[in-house]
């Protein structure tokens, strides 16, 4: 069982930034996988970027060069750096974690980013 709290979201600018974290009431070393997915008005949810307990990553070709996934071990936390965002980035911004390597993912509740003049 593993709760995960975002924060970080809000109102910005095209061409701001943005820096989500997404807190994990588990030891990160007992994590296979985190990760970022996204749910914008009207259209599905889908992966933003995801990172492993071996430092693999993976990211979504509409965000690469300009989002940024990390984790902080010693706080059991994770980030998403979103640089140069664009309208088309605006949505409820997921964290997610998944313990085993095909195991059940567990979800936070979202936080809301906009991007907007």
């Amino acid at each position: 069982q593993v709760h995960l709290v975002e924060s970080g979201g809000g109102l910005v600018q095209p061409g701001g930034s943005l820096r989500l974290s997404c807190a994990a009431s588990r030891s990160s070393f007992s994590i296979y996988a985190m990760g970022w997915y996204r749910q914008a008005p009207g259209k599905e949810r889908e992966l933003v970027a995801t990172t492993t307990s071996g430092g693999k990553t993976n990211y979504a070709d509409s965000v690469k060069g300009r989002f940024t996934i990390s984790r902080d071990n010693a706080k059991n936390t994770v980030y998403l750096q979103m640089n140069s965002l664009k309208p088309e980035d605006t949505a409820v911004y997921y964290c997610t974690a998944q313990i085993m390597v095909y195991g059940m993912p567990y979800w936070g509740k979202g936080t809301l980013v906009t991007v907007s003049s």
